[in-house]
């Protein structure tokens, strides 16, 4: 694909050495190479050549694999790996790998690569790891060697600090190879958990996959869908039918828009695989490597002190009108760019990573458009994976707040939502990466504490004069502590009005908090970039001493 810069933003990977091409990588082997060891039509020559015809046999398969894969409107591993990667940059391992099994006739059904592409290569001049299911072989069923091969791929990414990224078109574990293939799940499983938190780790989802082929997904930090190709589930619609008598479709069990929208497995939904790759291309040009690096700088000509006048009237002077917080992280951050993660699902939390000043960002605000913005179960396991991830990869955090608080009623309450709400919290405390909280307008009760507070550790809490921080809103606190009052007065309504009116003068205000330090400054709304670049230039050293401890017990 071609690679593409916005005006005034230099290249990713600009002044870093080129990468070698295609020719220095692979050097095309002439007739006459080889021929030092011996004449023409010597033994030499004939080893070599066979060779030849081994790795030629085993890329092209007779064409096999096209004309499986194009039939369906997908591309083949190979295309799929060559497309995502630079150009001429891949690496790959294993081609010859064979399968070792006899049973069920399988000993005469012997496919080199069996049915996995792996090895290494680049993205925008930065090493990868990939793998990459080929459909084509036993429809990209998981055996002993295809496992054996994967592994290997994450132990060198584990190894050498480098992402992974793994293509996934499988059918499950191969059943003529019985428990070796459930062997080799778990030993890929295993690596997902010792990976997760050292580097990242993606998967893109371009085939059924069913079984054990989506539970190495669900533990990689991000799951990328494409349209009417991907689809993930336990159980396949057929064998629903048999145990249950339920008939459902592949796109209403575990299409891209049920796992972007409903469930929230996936995170990144695409309309084409191509559309997929620049995606997973994106997203890394905001990721280290691995969790000893910091972020890649993007040197960028937007003014940190660039003042946004338009950011003085965002907030209406209804405080119970809607308006959209993605805006006012647009305005804030570089260049107004903002790659929002899981944008479909639980709408009232967005997340994504950003610039500021060049270094890279992850962005949680309170979507007042969805819900007032109050938080319920899947905003708050959204955005508390969301918030571990940052903090495993060195990430700062900038925490956009307007939350009246979290969502009440008996669905959320037998659901959880007093153990989910406290995945957040956790999450926030837990968290050692640079913190920094803009309240924009309602902080109430303890989702105000919930939302990077200050007394959870954050680093520098600002608010705009528009902020209200309190135990509740206006208007249930009065109900509350002057019931009595307005229960007797001669003019019920007018009495609560001027309450309201009072209560909020006192209390929904931010000087309260700023007098006892709990705010750091109350600032104008046009000054909000250069404030959060200041402070994350401040908060770019700090160090965080924590208890000894095997880990904390977070309440999953």
């Amino acid at each position: 694909m071609p690679r593409t810069s916005r005006k005034g933003v230099p290249p990713v990977g600009a002044g870093d050495p080129a990468p070698l091409d295609a020719a220095e990588m692979h050097p095309r082997v002439d007739e006459g190479d080889g021929l030092a060891a011996g004449d023409k039509g010597s033994a030499t020559e004939r080893t070599i050549n066979l060779l030849r015809k081994r790795r030629y046999d085993a890329i092209h398969r007779g064409g096999a694999a096209e004309r499986s894969q194009h039939a369906k409107g997908k591309l083949t591993a190979r295309e799929r790996i060559d497309r995502l990667l630079d150009p001429g940059s891949f690496t790959e391992l294993d081609m010859f790998a064979l399968h070792r099994t006899s049973n069920f006739g399988m000993d005469e059904k012997r496919v080199r690569g069996d049915g996995v592409v792996t090895g290494w290569g680049t993205i925008d001049a930065r090493r990868v790891f990939v793998f990459s299911h080929d459909a084509s072989v036993f429809g990209g069923s998981l055996g002993e060697v295809f496992a054996e091969k994967v592994t290997k791929i994450m132990d060198l990414a584990y190894r050498t600090g480098c992402p992974c990224i793994g293509i996934n078109d499988s059918g499950g574990a191969r059943i003529q190879e019985g428990v070796v293939s459930l062997a080799g799940y778990a030993e890929i499983f295993y690596r997902n958990v010792e990976s997760s938190g050292v580097v990242p780790q993606l998967s893109l989802i371009v085939g059924p996959c069913t079984g054990g082929a989506v539970y190495s997904p669900a533990m990689t930090d991000f799951i990328f869908m494409v349209r009417h190709i991907g689809y993930m589930f336990i159980t396949g619609p057929d064998v629903i039918k048999v145990t249950t008598g339920e008939q459902v479709t592949f796109e209403d069990l575990g299409g891209s828009d049920v796992h972007n929208q409903r469930s929230g497995v996936a995170h990144f939904i695409a309309d084409s695989e191509d559309d997929a790759f620049a995606q997973i291309r994106d997203l890394l040009s905001y990721l280290p490597a691995n969790n000893r690096e910091q972020p890649p700088f993007r040197p960028t000509l937007d003014d940190p002190h660039r003042a946004d006048p338009e950011l003085q009237a965002i907030i209406p002077d209804n405080p119970n009108q809607p308006y959209d917080m993605r805006a006012v992280v647009l305005r804030v951050v570089d260049e107004e760019r903002f790659l929002e993660v899981m944008p479909f699902h639980a709408q009232n939390i967005i997340c994504g990573f950003a610039r500021l000043g060049g270094h890279t960002v992850g962005v949680v605000g309170n979507q007042p458009r969805v819900l007032a913005g109050a938080l319920d179960i899947d905003a708050s396991i959204k955005a508390a994976r969301f918030v571990r991830f940052c903090d495993a990869f060195n990430v700062p955090l900038v925490t956009f707040v307007d939350v009246p608080g979290f969502l009440p009623g008996t669905e959320q309450e037998y659901r959880g939502i007093i153990r989910h709400g406290a995945k957040l919290l956790y999450a926030y405390c837990e968290a050692t990466v640079p913190k920094l909280t803009v309240i924009t307008r309602k902080a109430y009760g303890g989702a105000y504490d919930v939302m990077c507070s200050k007394h959870i550790r954050a680093d520098y809490n600002v608010a705009w004069p528009t902020a209200e921080i309190a135990v509740m809103g206006p208007q249930g606190a009065v109900s509350v502590v002057f019931k009595r009052e307005i229960a007797q007065s001669d003019n019920p309504k007018q009495r609560t009005t001027e309450l309201i009116d009072r209560y909020r003068e006192q209390f929904a205000n931010p000087y309260t908090a700023a007098e006892r330090g709990y705010i750091d400054d109350v600032i104008e709304p046009r000054n909000t970039r250069w404030a959060l670049i200041n402070a994350l230039h401040m908060a770019q050293s700090k160090t965080v001493s924590r208890p000894l401890r095997k880990h904390g017990n977070i309440p999953l």
